[in-house]
């Protein structure tokens, strides 16, 4: 019943912990795209693939006790900080939950900075397109981001890094 809900606990575990809502966002819908069994429904928003159903679900484990969601002040904005608790590593032990070793991944995902996690989800997010025409997409639908080519290199590089 709470198989979802395992499955981000095991994300957010496996990583000791993810800072930012957006880079959540960012992690669960880039290990969707490569395969992970995550079933959080995505659209496209101002900062790219957008799950309201994984906004819903993380409320829930922070109400559950599962998560701990700390909120910093930066110098003017606020950051999230998500930490798995005790009760949470309990109901890992008790849950059945079946997604494949998601550490490496996650850590990997986990040391980039947002806006290139925003990058490379919104490239994968028009990956049915040839890749001039996810470029051109993505100059599109962020241009306020001010992406270079050279941001898209290292992206399409990262993406097929990350295929393998």
């Amino acid at each position: 019943m709470l198989d979802n809900h395992a499955k981000l606990v095991k994300v957010i575990a496996s990583s000791a912990g993810i800072v930012g809502r957006k880079k959540l966002q960012k992690i669960i819908y880039i290990m969707k795209k490569l395969g992970y069994p995550f079933e959080e429904k995505y659209t496209f928003h101002f900062y790219g693939p957008y799950s309201e159903e994984l906004t819903l679900r993380m409320e829930e484990l922070t109400n559950l006790g599962f998560v701990s969601e700390v909120k910093e002040q930066k110098s003017n904005y606020y950051q999230y900080r998500y930490q798995v608790t005790e009760q949470g590593e309990d109901f890992l032990t008790h849950s059945p939950v079946d997604i494949p070793e998601v550490e490496d991944v996650v850590n990997q995902l986990k040391e980039k900075s947002s806006r290139f996690l925003e990058l490379v989800a919104t490239m994968l997010y028009f990956d049915d397109l040839t890749k001039e025409e996810v470029e051109a997409k993505v100059q599109e639908v962020k241009k306020k981001s001010n992406y270079t080519q050279d941001d898209m290199q290292e992206a399409w590089h990262y993406i097929h890094r990350l295929k393998q």
